[in-house]
């Protein structure tokens, strides 16, 4: 039976949407505790994965709810997203309840608001309703500044640089460095533009959104790289490898990748085996990286490597380095590295590089790395020998931030895919009239642009949490969210398009496959999700 028309029920009503977000949060942390007293996690991964992510959808709402204060538009927008998320966890716990620890009949209290909210009618009444990002002006000049070079620089290129596999232009590089885009995490003093407010990670999150709704990896992804190193090199590094390298990071002098992963480990970041031995004047790499994005192109790599040959004190025995290289291209590199005119007896250093081809996320390259005696200097020891051991620790300041960084990634292929659809719906006639004027399509398209707005000011949200020296769960639970959000936006916007969507012919097939790493990279889901997430989520509910 059809539901209440949206003149009858459509009205915003926060204070029950308030309540839904707080009976959705009651029963998270119910969960949280259930598995607390789990005495072996692995043995419940599947709740705890969907706890993970059930909660991710909460902060989003309640970030939501927030954003409902701005008006009658923002409020329906919230409305419509929390009822979502309602309707999101019932599906999560159905059949489960013991393991969720809910009483039958659980959504009961919040059964009439997410009815009204759910209802096919009012989503329809929101197609092509996006919402205001609500940015205070600077930040608004920061959105329309990337906004338009992404519209100049990056869009027209984006094509090619995906269907050939090419190389990302050198163009876009040097103009990004020229707007200051690779010094928004470094420190003013260093050459770049971060004051240590709100302002480093809010406009990094405007920036990294706009430059992803050109191209995800011919422009929303440059800025990652030296985002992560310079973070790391803040965080840990000496006085002299930060004047030596932040400015020259800042500028665009010097790009750097991040050769971290291998591959038998993966998101096992503490069982790497990558060794760096000591030798005269340095370190001797042996071993073999992969998933190093941007590789050839780069200069620097910031890598971690095994310091400690005992292998069972895991991330402790780790080290972080900055390795120098030569350019190359997207077809791999083979460089040799002769010791210093006679100051060491060991043999030529080797790094190759193998291109990864892939489905999507082209322009930025991916390589598998194998080091044979790569010699790297003492001083690029990030942190001299106080950093020995401190690998770990110090990638990690780089990777938290580059999480948050993900998702804004993910809000800009999202925004695009959007984008593409309505517009496509608009001029597509099917059976006698534009496809944007049945109520599936509009549907569609509603859930589409709410869920990247509540997204985005959960991000926001985020932003500011973390230039408060806080938010590392909530970055991880935004990533995990928005990340596998940006999967089914793309996919429903390339089904808008029927089999045009198919077609290489529009760019949403190359927002589809763009879309798939985002919940690969950076902390690959599941592993984000189990090992990061719900883990935090039973500290809390056991304190």
């Amino acid at each position: 039976m059809a539901g209440p028309a949206t003149s009858e029920r459509g009205a915003p009503d926060l204070e029950e949407a308030a309540k839904a977000v707080g009976l959705a949060s009651s029963l998270v942390t119910g969960a949280a505790r259930v598995l607390a007293g789990c005495a072996d996690l692995d043995s419940e991964q599947v709740v705890a994965y969907d706890l993970a992510h059930a909660a991710a959808g909460v902060s989003t709402a309640e970030a939501a709810l927030e954003y409902a204060r701005h008006g009658d538009t923002e409020a329906r927008i919230a409305c419509a997203f929390v009822a979502d998320v309602l309707g999101d966890l019932a599906a999560r716990v159905l059949g489960r309840e013991a393991s969720w620890g809910a009483r039958s009949g659980w959504m009961a209290p919040a059964a009439e608001f997410v009815s009204t909210y759910r209802d096919p009618s009012f989503l329809a009444s929101l197609c092509g309703v996006e919402g205001e990002r609500h940015l205070n002006p600077d930040f608004a000049l920061v959105r329309e500044t990337f906004h338009r070079f992404a519209e100049d620089q990056l869009r027209p290129r984006a094509e090619h640089i995906h269907r050939a596999n090419d190389d990302i232009p050198e163009q876009i590089i040097s103009g990004l460095a020229e707007m200051g885009a690779l010094g928004l995490s470094i420190p003013e003093e260093y050459g770049g533009f971060a004051t240590g407010g709100e302002s480093d990670y809010l406009g990094m999150v405007v920036a990294t959104e706009e430059l992803s709704w050109g191209s995800l990896g011919a422009g929303g992804s440059l800025i990652t790289r030296p985002e992560i190193l310079a973070r790391a090199l803040v965080a840990g590094g000496t006085d002299a490898q930060k004047q030596k390298w932040l400015p020259k990071l800042a500028t665009g002098e010097v790009m750097n990748a991040v050769a971290v992963t291998e591959p038998d480990f993966g998101s096992d970041v503490a069982a790497v085996i990558t060794s760096a031995t000591p030798t005269q004047g340095g370190w001797l790499i042996n071993g073999v990286k992969t998933w190093c994005t941007f590789a050839a192109r780069a200069e620097v790599l910031m890598l971690l490597a095994r310091t400690d040959p005992d292998r069972s004190k895991a991330h402790r025995g780790l080290s972080l380095f900055v390795v120098e290289k030569e350019r190359g291209d997207g077809r791999g590199f083979l460089l040799v590295q002769d010791p210093a005119a006679g100051s060491r007896s060991d043999p030529p250093g080797r790094m190759e590089g193998r291109p990864i081809d892939t489905i999507g996320y082209r322009g930025m390259h991916s390589y598998e790395i194998a080091f044979e005696n790569w010699f790297v200097p003492a001083e690029n020891l990030i942190g001299g020998q106080d950093g020995v051991g401190r690998g770990f620790y110090l990638q990690m300041e780089g990777f938290e931030n580059g999480r948050l960084q993900t998702a804004a990634r993910a809000l800009g292929v999202m925004q695009a895919a959007y984008e593409a659809a309505l517009d496509y719906a608009t001029s597509r006639v099917v059976f006698g009239k534009p496809i944007i004027e049945y109520q599936l399509t509009r549907a569609k398209l509603a859930r589409m642009a709410v869920l990247v707005q509540a997204a985005r000011q959960f991000s926001y949200q985020v932003a500011r949490l973390m230039a408060k020296g806080e938010g590392s769960l909530e970055a991880s639970m935004l990533k995990a969210y928005v990340c596998r959000a940006a999967e089914w936006v793309t996919r429903e916007a390339m089904q808008v398009h029927g089999g045009m969507g198919y077609a290489e012919e529009y760019g949403v097939s190359r927002y589809f496959v763009d879309a798939r790493v985002l919940s690969i990279f950076e902390g690959a889901d599941e592993t984000l999700a189990l090992k990061v997430v719900a883990r935090r989520l039973l500290e809390r509910a056991v304190t």
